[in-house]
């Protein structure tokens, strides 16, 4: 943190002439298990990651926005008069879309004053463990403070995951802001997507000598293109098809039924759904009775789930979980939206180099990418730093 608050505080001197007001940040995400139940109402079990992202935020005199980050050379400008998602584009739209949709949520964008930001992070783009839901949080809670907004951490979930949808245009669900914003340390968050409740679970993998091991694939993905998309497609019309408000509303007893009604593809992305929810609620049931050594048949189950029958998986992370559990890991899966990013795999932590050696050279065999690996423990969720 040391790094990115002094990249931030010196970026943001020099973009903008001054010092930033405060300094704020947010955790990326690992989802333990739950993969594309989010958007169906269901059952999600991420938790904050210790992988941030860092702004500095001050408040101008006028009602000009500007935005600077680490990773772009430009420095993008917009009135708040202009504000609207169809003005937004590239990168710039995960900030400014959160300011737009803060308006969507109570905020009076016709008297507040513009501000300056300035952005860096350490968590990586592209590999499924959320770096955009980190900008919008760690944006989120920056504005909530100078604005003087006082909207709670569940209403600034739904802010992020708005601006996600309508401003950078991709069709999450909430699970990633919840995580961002709710995280305790070496907790997961059992989030209810229908009702918003949110449970903070121990995982005690530390007091069991587990660690978690992150396989980036280096395959980058992206939300917003069709395969994500045409997936949360599937499931509104399976849902429509069985007569139901959302895949929520179905049981594992109910499958039976929906192999007659549906077509093959769409019951199996039901499947998916319907299994994963219910992964979801053993998972965090064996936490508390058996502790986390017992759920690494819970996680195999969950990513063989996501390759054959959501078909999100991509040869790199099928790989990376074989390989894996082929060299101690108790469990591992894919996770994130698929078609790219990282997989993880729960490890004794005295295995943890033979997993990275035996996972990067199996990669080397079959010529793909150099994967990057990298142990993540669960972190407290977006804070004020400075």
């Amino acid at each position: 943190m040391t790094d990115l608050i002094q990249t931030v505080t010196d970026g943001f001197t020099s973009r903008f002439d001054a010092a930033p007001a405060g300094l704020w940040s947010a955790p990326g995400r690992v989802n333990l298990i739950g993969e594309h139940t989010d958007y169906n109402d269901g059952f999600v079990f991420p938790f904050a990651i210790n992988r941030r992202t860092l702004v500095g935020l001050g408040l101008r005199g006028d009602r000009q926005l500007r935005v600077a980050s680490s990773f772009a050379a430009e420095t993008v400008e917009l009135s708040l008069d202009d504000l609207t998602p169809e003005n937004l584009a590239g990168w710039s739209a995960y900030p400014l879309g959160v300011a737009w949709a803060l308006g969507q949520f109570g905020a009076d964008l016709a008297t507040l004053p513009g501000f300056n930001v300035f952005i860096d992070s350490d968590v990586p783009i592209g590999a499924g463990l959320s770096s955009s839901a980190a900008i919008e949080s760690a944006v989120a809670v920056a504005l909530n403070d100078l604005w003087q907004l006082g909207l709670d951490r569940r209403m600034l979930a739904r802010v992020g995951q708005l601006a996600e949808n309508r401003a950078v245009g991709a069709p999450t669900g909430i699970m990633d802001q919840s995580a961002s914003l709710l995280g305790e340390a070496d907790s997961a968050v059992f989030l209810d997507c229908r009702t918003l409740e949110a449970e903070v679970i121990p995982l005690g993998f530390d007091g069991a000598g587990l660690d978690l091991l992150v396989i980036d694939t280096r395959v980058s993905h992206a939300h917003s293109t069709g395969g994500y998309a045409s997936r949360r497609a599937s499931c509104g019309l399976g849902a429509r098809m069985l007569g139901v408000p959302s895949l929520r509303d179905l049981t594992v007893d109910d499958l039976g039924r929906a192999a007659d009604v549906l077509d093959d593809e769409t019951f199996r992305r039901v499947r998916h759904v319907v299994t994963e929810n219910q992964r979801v609620q053993d998972t965090v049931r064996t936490l508390r009775e058996q502790g986390p050594t017992a759920i690494g048949a819970l996680l195999d189950a969950s990513h063989l789930s996501m390759r054959d029958d959501f078909e999100i998986s991509v040869p790199e992370l099928d790989l990376a979980v074989e390989t894996a559990r082929g060299t101690g890991a108790i469990g591992a899966r894919m996770t994130g939206g698929g078609f790219g990013g990282a997989a993880i795999a729960l490890t004794p932590r005295a295995l943890i180099p033979a997993v990275t050696a035996a996972v990067t050279a199996a990669f080397a065999a079959r010529a793909f990418a150099v994967p990057d690996l990298f142990v993540v423990r669960a972190a407290d969720g977006a804070a004020r730093e400075q």
